[in-house]
């Protein structure tokens, strides 16, 4: 299928590696011209030189839980592209200690990296669609958002509000052209993520996992969920707004 974005702008933070990388490649392969994020310089170099060679991509280092490396990002986005028809907020870590005792810290920091940056990175989007008439915005959430799961609370927490969020702002934004809606991705494998090293660190509790939870006994793969969020960012999707895509083989149970 012919996803129609050629010639589109979209920004994927997050996407040095992984998913967000996954996603960018697929947006270029379609034709848009991409804006490839990430921390780490050196990651980030690597992703842009293989992406550059499938398309037009731009690169942008900087940790986007920082009010100010938001506004720089989209400073180099106008200089360079201009304006972003489609914004794809891939920008989390549900990296943290399990239970119910957790620290002020803990959640300051879990609710800045999982809701606050991705709200962040709307809100810059916003008016810059709202003067083009047109835009889409995906949030990359979780199945920790959705349902209970042995996720850090405050993980959890946080990706059910960005949920809650997305669904509420496409019904505050869809006057102007805009479409927001979520993805919610279960257990996807990647190389250097963290399911690669639970498999090495507990490989029969892994497999009791996909065995006993997940009804197609496997992991998802970066692309599956990057086909998804394409579609997600495309003139396709047209009437699609407001809603939360969760893909996880079945694992959920939530209506």
């Amino acid at each position: 299928m012919d996803l129609q974005l050629a010639g589109r702008v979209v920004i994927v933070a997050g996407s040095s590696r992984g998913i967000g990388r996954s996603i960018a490649a697929a947006l270029i392969d379609e034709g848009a011209a991409v804006c490839v994020t990430g921390r780490d310089a050196l990651s980030l170099a690597e992703a842009h030189a293989e992406l550059s060679a499938r398309g037009q991509a731009i690169a942008h280092v900087g940790d986007l839980t920082n009010a100010q490396a938001i506004d720089e990002l989209y400073a180099t986005v106008d200089r360079e592209l201009g304006t972003p028809d489609a914004l794809v907020a891939n920008v989390g870590s549900g990296a943290g200690k399990p239970g119910w005792d957790q620290t002020e810290e803990e959640w300051e920091r879990l609710l800045t990296i999982n809701l606050r940056a991705s709200v962040r990175l709307a809100q810059a989007a916003i008016p810059r669609m709202q003067t083009a008439g047109r835009g889409s915005i995906v949030f990359i959430a979780s199945i920790a958002g959705v349902e209970s799961t042995p996720a850090p609370l405050p993980y959890s927490a946080a990706k059910a509000a960005l949920v809650n969020y997305g669904k509420n702002l496409a019904r505050s934004v869809a006057e102007f052209g805009i479409r927001v809606n979520s993805v919610a991705p279960g257990n996807i494998l990647f190389p250097g993520g963290s399911w690669e090293r639970h498999l090495v660190n507990r490989p029969e509790a892994v497999a009791t996992m996909l065995a006993n939870d997940v009804p197609m006994h496997r992991f998802g793969t970066p692309q599956e969920i990057a086909d998804l969020v394409a579609f997600l960012c495309s003139d396709r999707a047209s009437f699609v707004t407001g809603a939360c895509f969760v893909a996880d083989g079945g694992q959920t149970r939530k209506i």
